[in-house]
């Protein structure tokens, strides 16, 4: 009897370390890219707030690969499908912290707090139907990977870096960063905002009022003076305190110089 009873207590205590150890690995995750800074990356490091669980553990974005035929849902792909994660696939009407590229090489990387065999790396970008205020979908998608770097099973270092070369495109982007592990049914996803500049959606639009020209000197410092109550929309340049500004996305009321190197406003000249 006291045989039995300690085979069936080996049992459980077995069975509550392997549920353990199970959570202990959904909860820690493994992986995504911090540079360029992924939107998991930006609600971790506090530059994006109200981000929910991501915040707390931007490497878990973690869900079915065999991407584009697989994987998330449309809509759902920079959250991996995961409802607690689901502000990664909110827009915020295109006013996600962007970062500025140009055609040609880039270098992404990855930091990894997991080491998990690995099939490949692929990159996946935007098109020139891609709506920046709306949920990411396929179709947004060039469907082929725009690079794709085979580990072979591999397991990669603590931190990854990969030379990307990037098409030519104007305005906002994105850039979506799959990892594909070797010996899991499951992959993680990275969105990345990018800005090719050149205008973009922006074309076109109107003047704010806040922005016609002065007497000055150097980039943007023809510019008016910053206003509080005025809006200012990607490409709109101002002056405050003697020095010229452009706005990367939709603001107001966020004062300039006081923004940080990832805020809405970058120096562009001193007046």
């Amino acid at each position: 009897m006291r045989k039995s009873r300690k085979i069936i207590l080996s049992i459980a205590g077995a069975a509550t370390l392997a549920v353990s150890a199970s959570m202990a690995a959904l909860a820690w995750g493994h992986g995504y890219t911090s540079d360029p800074p992924s939107r998991s990356a930006l609600c971790a490091s506090g530059e994006v707030t109200n981000c929910g669980a991501i915040s707390y553990e931007p490497q878990s974005v973690e869900g079915p690969k065999g991407f584009p035929a697989a994987g998330p849902a449309d809509g759902e792909i920079c959250s991996a499908g995961h409802d607690t994660f689901a502000e990664l696939d909110d827009p915020r009407g295109g006013n996600w912290p962007t970062t500025s590229v140009s055609a040609g090489p880039k270098t992404f990387t990855w930091t990894m707090t997991a080491r998990h065999s690995t099939a490949t790396f692929d990159y996946y970008i935007t098109n020139s139907s891609y709506d920046p205020t709306q949920p990411l979908t396929r179709s947004d998608l060039g469907l082929t990977p725009i690079a794709s770097f085979n580990m072979g099973g591999a397991q990669p270092d603590h931190t990854m870096t990969q030379t990307v070369t990037l098409p030519s495109r104007t305005g906002q982007h994105l850039v979506l960063a799959v990892w594909n592990i070797a010996d899991t049914v499951n992959a993680f996803y990275s969105c990345i905002d990018v800005d090719f500049g050149g205008g973009g959606s922006e074309t076109g639009q109107p003047t704010d009022p806040a922005t016609t020209t002065s007497p000055g000197t150097g980039a943007g410092c023809s510019a008016g003076a910053w206003s509080a109550s005025a809006v200012y929309t990607a490409g709109n340049q101002v002056t405050h305190e003697g020095i010229a500004y452009t706005a990367s996305w939709w603001t107001t009321g966020e004062e300039p110089g006081t923004t940080g190197q990832w805020g809405v406003w970058k120096q562009t000249a001193t007046c």
